[in-house]
């Protein structure tokens, strides 16, 4: 998967020119690769990319759900609680006056990514779910990444990391469904669901 032309042909489609998408793929490209980014990096960006090529045909607002894959994580410190927000406030700070896409939906779908709760709206959902689908990892792959995931809050020791891990995937068991759509539900719940029971004991 090339994500770079992925990029660049959206940002081209809704009205940047050639001189932005270069510059612009610059900055996400090296926000991503920083060493302190064992999971939220590109390969996580192309995994959710393939589930949304796979779906997109259900989205009333492609472009605005791709775009929010490309931002979603774009500030990620494991020590700050606002990485969403500030994403969704650097997203609409690119986008230029007169750009062909809805900012409020990109806004609220970044968002939308800290909570992963239910959305009124719909394509929020599946970016919800897009962003979730690695719960239902077969578990040798579940496991290197919630080992990733420890490797982003290594300045936490493990007696303030494994009880907050583990109140978090708690919370997830909590709600009535980890998935917001109910293609996902169909398919990854009950994997996604095991998983996470099983990395709390170790957690224990």
């Amino acid at each position: 998967m090339n994500l770079e032309k992925i990029y660049s042909d959206l940002l081209l489609d809704i009205g940047f020119s050639a001189n932005e998408v270069q510059q612009n793929w610059l900055n996400l490209e090296k926000a991503y690769s920083k060493k302190s980014r064992h999971y939220h990096n590109l390969t996580h960006l192309k995994e959710m990319i393939a589930s949304f090529e796979i779906y997109k045909d259900k989205l009333q607002n492609p472009d605005e759900i791709l775009f929010s894959i490309f931002y979603h994580d774009f500030v990620y410190s494991a020590s700050k609680k606002d990485n969403e927000l500030k994403s969704a406030e650097y997203a609409l700070a690119i986008l230029p006056e007169n750009i062909n896409i809805n900012k409020q939906l990109v806004f609220d779908a970044i968002c939308a990514t800290q909570q992963h709760q239910y959305n009124a709206i719909e394509d929020i959902n599946w970016l919800i779910d897009f962003d979730l689908k690695i719960l239902a990892k077969d578990w040798d792959n579940y496991k290197i990444y919630f080992e990733q995931i420890r490797k982003e809050y290594r300045i936490y020791p493990d007696f303030l990391y494994k009880p907050g891990r583990a109140k978090a995937l708690k919370h997830f068991l909590e709600n009535e469904f980890i998935f917001q759509t109910e293609e996902f539900r169909n398919l990854y719940e009950g994997k996604a669901r095991a998983n996470i029971e099983k990395e709390i004991k170790l957690l224990s």
